[in-house]
């Protein structure tokens, strides 16, 4: 018996080559498009309220120490020079479109993780050993061209390896690890470069004298699992190069929807509060319509002025996805919190559709078959889709109906 033998035909087995792709600076790259002057200038995106933080900075920012997620006010004093642009996701999200839309023509696997990064299953395209290597370069080339981006992008056997090679190539740059040599490529690499390795992990593997990547791929996995949980099984597998996880092409169903937002002061009007929630009910709404998904849940979220977080939820009877209807659980769950805390200053107030089903539903048989808060959402959807966001509005009789 031949039971290994090939039949004639059978589909050949190429080494897996994922490929992640990382717009550069984005926010600021998409600015400089709108506006060339700021090409070679330290810019910052962002705003400037005592609380805003910097949402994206060139490289000429960040050679003063200057970085994402840094209070605006710091970033301005290690670069007083630097140029403020308040950012506007809709032309952001525009080309994040495009970007995708361009990744999709390149392979039939592509997993979006966020506005400016991919990653992308290239495996066994080409006609030999450089298919992965060329079609990279191939889309770096149409990024170029067509959007007037840069993307780097990094290529390896598995998604961290990969994740790891595209941070290596910045700025504008392509690398292409070799099939099978994943662990070999991160094995000199400070560990605090793999995705896994947070901060806290890092310091304490460096008591232990483990300070690479490779370093960490020789330690007992039983051990790390001992000491980390099911963490320290991960990272020994990562450290070792070994990530099977993969690119999945069709968009995963959220799991949650939500909206917040943090006051530049802090708020004590009731009548404000509740129409920021109105607000956050009106977009988690579209986006459940838009997914065709129902929550079950719904919660508010609340930060004082003192920064202690408090969250209230509500389980509803039936799925919903009506404006209206989160809303007005939205207003009730604010309500039931004043009720036993009293109005106090809000720095950060949110609302989230959590619990989520599909939008099929079993209605009683004395409901329509689409009550009437829907049939309103949607006819505003399609109009604002149209129209765009600021085309219509929700009257004030809409905001009394749960």
């Amino acid at each position: 018996m031949c039971a290994n033998r090939l039949t004639t035909g059978a589909a050949p087995r190429f080494p897996t080559r994922i490929a992640h792709c990382d717009l550069d600076t984005f926010f600021v790259a998409v600015e400089r498009l709108r506006d060339p002057q700021l090409v070679g200038k330290p810019v910052l995106v962002g705003g400037r309220g005592p609380r805003s933080v910097v949402a994206s900075a060139s490289y000429e920012a960040r050679a003063f120490g200057c970085h994402s997620a840094q209070p605006m006010a710091q970033a301005l004093r290690a670069c007083p020079e630097a140029t403020v642009v308040p950012p506007d996701f809709t032309r952001y999200r525009a080309a994040s479109e495009a970007f995708h839309a361009l990744l999709r023509d390149a392979s039939p696997a592509v997993e979006s993780v966020g506005l400016d990064e991919a990653f992308a299953d290239l495996t066994g395209l080409g006609a030999d050993g450089m298919g992965a290597r060329a079609t990279a370069e191939a889309i770096r080339a149409r990024v170029r061209a067509e959007l007037g981006l840069a993307v780097s992008i990094g290529i390896a056997g598995g998604r961290t390896t990969a994740k790891v090679t595209s941070d290596r190539a910045k700025p504008d740059g392509l690398l292409d690890v070799p099939a099978g040599g994943d662990a070999a490529f991160l094995a000199p690499l400070p560990l605090r470069e793999l995705p896994l390795a947070g901060p806290r992990l890092v310091e304490r593997l460096a008591l232990a004298g483990v300070r690479t990547i490779g370093q960490v791929a020789v330690l007992d996995a039983g051990w790390l699992v001992r000491q980390f949980g099911a963490a320290g099984h991960a990272l020994s597998e990562r450290a070792r190069g070994i990530d099977a996880t993969p690119v999945r092409g069709v968009p995963r169903a959220p799991v949650s929807v939500s909206r917040e937002v943090t006051f530049g002061e802090d708020v004590r009007d009731p009548v404000l509060l509740d129409r920021v929630l109105e607000g956050h009910a009106e977009r988690i709404g579209a986006d459940l319509r838009r997914a065709g998904r129902r929550a079950r849940t719904v919660m508010l979220k609340v930060r004082w002025l003192d920064f202690t977080t408090v969250t209230r939820s509500h389980t509803l009877a039936r799925p919903a996805q009506s404006t209206a209807q989160l809303a007005a659980v939205g207003r009730a769950l604010r309500a039931e919190l004043v009720a036993r805390e009293g109005e106090r200053p809000v720095r950060l107030i949110g609302l989230a559709a959590t619990n989520l089903v599909d939008e099929a539903l079993q209605l009683r048989l004395e409901e329509r078959a689409t009550p009437r808060d829907e049939r309103l959402d949607r006819a505003l959807d399609a109009i604002r889709e149209r129209y765009g966001g600021a085309a219509v509005r929700r009257g004030a009789r809409s905001r009394g109906r749960g």
